[in-house]
């Protein structure tokens, strides 16, 4: 009969958490990961505080430690939404809707988004906040030089493999209409569904200083408090459109 000795469970243990390390990690990294909504530029779609379930998958996930890809199941298309890397700095994550492909050529005219010709549109809850009291949309005047701008771009033709990507709150987002097309290598994965979301806006945490070591008590204490009235209850496990 074999005799476990403290060292060997002690070892069998440690082989178990490193184990499921590697697992979370490759999930994490190679097939599902969460992300933050931390701006307001997809409004109404994800709101500031909503925590989002994204599948790395079907777009190619990333080997970790390497460069390497899995193949793709597809590529972004039309009305995904889309987690990517900013072009800006190579860091950023990023959260729009994909609006065009690699030959595709976007014109919009007076906020109006058309593709190809044809008219893109407009997501369920997609809005646009600057209008006039009338409830006109207010155009804005192209910038200085001749410039595109938000209200009126293009033609452009989205290079090759490249998405062009456009926020929900088309009047409030800094897109594609501002520093161009993403690259394929760039993408990251597609918004799935919201696993929780966290509403600041009603009753705004106090703030946490090093100089008031009360003010972490005080923090939890206060969330502990609004807790139910905090959570939006009706987003959680909504499936992203």
């Amino acid at each position: 009969m074999s005799h476990t000795t403290p060292s060997d469970t002690v070892w069998d243990n440690f082989k178990q958490i490193v184990f499921a390390i590697v697992l979370a990690l490759l999930i994490k990294t190679s097939i599902v990961e969460a992300y933050k909504i931390p701006s307001q530029s997809m409004e109404d779609t994800l709101l500031v505080g909503d925590f989002l379930l994204a599948n790395k998958f079907i777009y190619g996930a990333r080997v970790p430690i390497t460069n390497w890809r899995l193949p793709a199941i597809r590529d972004p298309k039309p009305g995904d939404v889309v987690i990517f890397i900013w072009p800006g700095d190579g860091v950023t994550k990023y959260i729009k809707r994909c609006v065009a492909v690699e030959g595709d050529t976007v014109l919009i005219k007076n906020k109006r988004v058309y593709v190809n010709g044809k008219k893109f549109e407009n997501p369920e809850f997609a809005k646009f906040i600057d209008t006039l009291p009338s409830g006109k949309q207010k155009i804005m005047p192209r910038r200085a030089g001749g410039q595109d701008s938000r209200d009126n771009f293009g033609p452009y033709i989205v290079p090759r493999d490249c998405f062009f990507m456009m926020g929900d709150s088309r009047d409030n987002s800094y897109d594609s209409r501002y520093w161009g097309a993403v690259h394929s290598d760039l993408i990251l994965g597609e918004a799935m569904a919201i696993h929780w979301s966290w509403n600041e806006d009603e009753y705004p945490s106090p703030e946490v200083s090093a100089k008031d070591p009360l003010s972490v008590p005080r923090l939890f204490f206060y969330n502990s408090i609004h807790f139910f009235q905090k959570v939006r209850w009706d987003r959680l496990f909504d499936s992203i459109n």
